[in-house]
């Protein structure tokens, strides 16, 4: 970065904090603009990618006394950011240009004459460019070849890594929120589980990762969970709590009310309508798993179950029934059609 650098950009407008700002509001102001305009949370978004490198920037300078003591110095001196005249030819009417603030300061002459004033060059060619002075002035020493270098010797900002980690819960707790110990590069780290984590869902941990580098934000810890499933619920991706209940087949033909569990273990009454077919899905209104956001059902499927022997009276009690509906209706009868199709 050059000295022009430093006079055109406003470090403390960058992070959003008064020029008399100590040194805990600065850092506080940094941390939060780094955790909103981190890569990891913008990804592919450049104006993001560009305000997270300025504030980086802004942050390297104003956290190093030394460098922003120098910074507020050169901003006093350039009236806040006024670019300085390019060389001997320049403009030579209106006051406040580079060669009255240098002249004024090392006993030029100042006003609109040429033969008072104390002329400086930011041309290249030879020593006593601009950044040579303002390096002389601050202990950068003198010399074409030394220039004036804000940040040397000073690393920029880097946010951590992030740290990958795992954690298996049973059902039970998944459902209903845990915490769990996570150890991790030699760290054990207590975290919250919220209710209604799925398996392979990924928990993230603000700030747990490794820490950061000159003053970055640190990484995150990134928690991958694994559920062990349950013998009879399940849950899907609305928070609902999904299981299959068996019923008869005179259940099913004829209709009936049923009991069915729930996972806090008190069973609620599902009325099955008179003709349901195997397969068929019933819901109970805010039985599911309940989250800090929402509420999931409870979904009954209904599964006939065909009974394996049959009584004598009941043989004759099926043989009748088929004798009974027979030609009623065809349940195969569009098969053949849309397996064409």
């Amino acid at each position: 970065m050059t000295g022009q650098d430093w006079i055109e950009k406003d470090f403390y407008a960058a992070l959003g904090v008064p020029k008399d700002a100590d040194d805990a509001a600065i850092k506080k102001a940094y941390r939060k603009l780094a955790r909103t305009y981190h890569p990891d949370q913008n990804q592919g978004d450049a104006k993001a990618e560009a305000k997270f490198k300025e504030i980086g920037e802004a942050y390297a300078v104003l956290s190093d006394a030394e460098q922003r003591q120098q910074y507020d110095a050169i901003r006093a001196m350039a009236g806040g950011g006024a670019r300085f005249s390019a060389g001997a030819g320049g403009p030579a009417g209106g006051a406040g240009g580079f060669e009255d603030i240098f002249g004024g300061m090392f006993g030029g002459g100042g006003g609109g004459g040429g033969g008072g004033r104390v002329r400086y060059s930011t041309q290249s060619g030879g020593g006593g460019g601009f950044e040579d002075i303002l390096g002389s002035m601050f202990g950068g020493g003198g010399g074409a070849q030394t220039g004036f270098r804000p940040n040397a010797g000073y690393q920029r900002p880097q946010p951590g890594a992030d740290v990958q980690s795992s954690a298996t819960l049973g059902f039970r707790p998944a459902v209903e929120g845990s915490t769990v110990n996570v150890t991790t590069e030699g760290r054990t780290i207590t975290a919250r589980i919220p209710a209604g984590v799925r398996d392979g869902q990924k928990i993230r941990l603000r700030g747990k990762g490794r820490p950061g580098v000159a003053g970055g934000a640190p990484g995150d810890l990134v928690i991958t969970v694994h559920v062990t499933p349950h013998p009879v619920f399940s849950v899907d991706e609305k928070h609902n709590l999904r299981l299959t209940v068996p019923v008869t087949f005179a259940e099913a033909a004829l209709g009936a009310t049923i009991e069915v569990p729930t996972l806090d273990g008190k069973p609620v009454k599902v009325k099955v309508p008179a003709g349901t077919p195997s397969g068929r899905t019933l819901r109970v209104k805010g039985k599911g798993v309940k989250t800090a956001k929402a509420t999931g059902d409870l979904l009954v499927t209904i599964q006939v179950v065909v009974p394996q022997k049959l009584s004598k009276a009941a043989k004759e009690a099926v043989e009748a029934l088929a004798a009974a509906t027979d030609g009623e209706s065809d349940v195969r009868s569009d098969l053949f059609g849309r397996a064409a199709e």
